[in-house]
């Protein structure tokens, strides 16, 4: 059973910088494109950012573009996503999740191409 365990959520002002961690137990985290999600109450889960298996190959969001950079670490099944000049508006419980290659019929910005989720970790960001 894979498992996702997010860290390293919490408050922070407005133009600061917060880093988000997650750590993959369980199946074989090397092949997997990992990825991360945010949600706000009342909607939708949004794609935020997504890097293959392949450190460097990246995705970003356009309104995280030039704000974060997502990396991982193979060796310690771990996936982190930075964050800077933060803004109110990326408040949100941000998820860590697992693409294994399932679900190809979803486009990648979709939840429903990813398999395994975290329980989230709620980012805020006061004004």
């Amino acid at each position: 059973q894979v498992q996702l365990v997010e860290s390293g959520g919490g408050l922070v002002q407005a133009g600061g910088s917060l880093t988000l961690s997650c750590k993959v137990s369980g199946g074989t985290f090397n092949t997997y494109v990992m990825a991360w999600f945010r949600q706000v109450p009342g909607q939708e889960r949004k794609f935020v950012a997504r890097i293959a298996w392949i450190p460097g190959s990246t995705v970003y969001a356009d309104f995280v573009q030039g704000r974060a950079t997502l990396s991982r670490d193979n060796a310690k099944n771990t996936v982190v996503l930075q964050m800077k000049r933060l803004k109110p508006e990326d408040t949100a419980v941000y998820y860590c999740t697992a693409d294994v290659g399932d679900r190809t019929g979803y486009s990648v910005t979709r939840p429903g191409r990813y398999a395994f989720w975290g329980q989230g970790t709620q980012v805020t960001v006061s004004s």
